[in-house]
């Protein structure tokens, strides 16, 4: 057992027993891509800043083994980003035309892939959500899932996505997810994961589906003695900060002029704390070429908003409301339970995301996310 800040930490050693890249199984033509407009983007932290969506399944039948076996992940995964490639994606620079250079960033769907970490721990699912439950155990989330921050001086050899297959003692797992805060509107918005598990659904339904998948990686470190952990070594990713999700009625809010998104700071504040600093990033994901826009937000500059038309526009709604709870990797077989955070946060930040209808006004916004830092009691 290890000791941490006096307490201690009753949490097993995870072990990674092997780490793959997958990539799509067919070339992405024509390539995706997604600008990425920030001024400052070290300052803004786009290249640490992530979102964390962990599933926690049980073993529901004999035969669940076959289903949670990493092998089978790597195969459904890889087809499932066909249908949403810049997932695999990597950052490039982009030229500028009125500038002739090269100073703009841009995310390409060049199939570089997505890293998968195949994991276990010698603990019951039923134990560890016991645990997590404590004081002692409040990150142990973070052991779940796996981020490594983007290289900010080569940032196009970062993946941007990471996904980690725990396996539990009772022959249940857990299936964590982390990705930039610049693809998180395609887990949340455009529905990846419940993709990706209806073509998991659908693979291993097949009655001619081999005993084995195809790329079976047995377990190197019983084969070598050595242990991948000092290649791959995340960088914590614990929760740090607490979201409130807010939804905009209104047909058209611009974040330049309306104050509809003033509120929902006022709002999150009001719940969790006035914590939030002086400037943090607004990351506005918008209709328009499939772009993101990084600004900041001043919090001493907001204006008290004096209209109750604008606060009756708004309403709140929970993570829950994106359907991660019903992604049934097997059939029939819903997370016990769910768990959303978003990574890194200093200072606080605002996501907002427009409606799926890409008709929409170019900063037509319909869903909006605050995250307030936590200070937490040493």
């Amino acid at each position: 057992m290890e000791m941490s800040n006096g307490a201690i930490n009753l949490l097993p050693e995870i072990h990674i027993q092997s780490v793959q890249t997958v990539t799509p199984t067919k070339v992405t033509d024509p390539r995706q891509v997604r600008q990425v407009s920030a001024v400052d983007p070290i300052g803004f932290g786009i290249f640490r800043k992530c979102l964390h969506i962990l599933l926690y399944h049980a073993k529901a039948t004999e035969d669940g083994a076959r289903w949670f076996h990493v092998g089978w992940f790597r195969e459904s995964l890889a087809r499932a980003m066909l249908e949403q490639p810049l997932i695999a994606g990597r950052f490039r620079k982009a030229f500028d035309r009125q500038n002739e250079e090269g100073n703009q960033l841009e995310i390409v769907s060049n199939d570089s892939g997505v890293r998968l970490f195949q994991t276990s721990i010698p603990i019951t699912l039923s134990e560890f959500l016991d645990l997590k439950g404590s004081r002692d155990g409040e990150d142990a989330e973070a052991k779940l899932v796996f981020w490594k921050d983007i290289d900010e001086q080569n940032p196009e050899y970062s993946p941007l996505v990471y996904v980690q297959v725990t396996k539990f003692q009772c022959g249940g797992c857990s299936v964590g997810i982390s990705c930039s805060i610049l693809l998180a509107d395609i887990l949340l918005k455009e529905n990846f994961l419940k993709k990706w598990a209806k073509i998991h659904n659908n693979l291993l339904s097949k009655d001619d589906l081999p005993a084995a998948p195809m790329y079976y990686i047995p377990d190197v470190m019983k084969s070598s003695g050595c242990s991948p952990t000092s290649i791959f070594s995340p960088n914590p990713s614990k929760k740090c900060g607490q979201t409130v999700i807010f939804t905009i009625s209104a047909e058209t809010v611009n974040p330049l002029k309306d104050d509809a998104l003033q509120l929902c700071v006022e709002e999150a504040e009001n719940k969790y704390g006035n914590n939030m600093a002086p400037n943090f990033p607004m990351f506005l994901k918008t209709n328009y070429r499939n772009a993101i826009k990084v600004e900041k937000f001043p919090k001493d500059g907001l204006i008290k908003p004096q209209r109750l038309g604008s606060r009756s526009q708004i309403s709140r709604a929970v993570w829950d409301d994106f359907g991660a709870n019903e992604i049934e990797f097997r059939e029939g077989n819903k997370p016990e339970y769910v768990s959303y955070w978003v990574g890194f946060v200093s200072g606080g930040l605002v996501m907002a995301m427009p409606s799926a209808d890409q008709k929409g006004a170019l900063n037509e916004v319909k869903v909006v996310i605050v995250t307030v830092p936590i200070e937490k009691e040493v």
